[in-house]
């Protein structure tokens, strides 16, 4: 059975940081490519960060670029996102997310599996 789990969300002062992580299991971590995406309330589901099955490309949307950082751990089958200087416009839920190669790692709908989502909340 295939499984994602994030954690590390919560609520921070503008500024701040906080890391998520994305526990998985049921699949092969490491020939997947992981994606992080949020949803804030009203919004579509966007693309904030990839990184590629060895871990050698990782791309951001520009909003966070210099700001979040992408890491994997295919020993651990986990990934990350550390996220700094936060700001309230990055609120929402924060997802994980998993795909074959690395075309198109922008699209939601070509990811495989995800995870349930963390709340992220950046208060001002």
């Amino acid at each position: 059975q295939v499984q994602l789990g994030e954690s590390g969300g919560g609520l921070v002062q503008a500024g701040g940081s906080l890391r998520l992580s994305c526990a998985t299991s049921g699949f092969t971590f490491g020939s997947y490519g992981m994606g992080w995406f949020r949803q804030a309330p009203g919004k579509a589901r966007e693309f904030v960060a990839f990184i590629s099955w060895t871990g050698g490309n990782t791309y951001y949307t520009n909003s966070v670029k210099g700001r979040f950082t992408i890491s994997r751990d295919n020993a651990k089958n986990t990934a990350s996102l550390q996220m700094n200087s936060l700001q309230p416009e990055d609120t929402a839920v924060y997802y994980c997310a998993a795909k074959i190669g690395s075309n198109y790692y922008y699209n939601p709908l070509l990811y495989d599996y995800w995870g349930q989502g963390t709340q992220v909340t950046v208060s001002s």
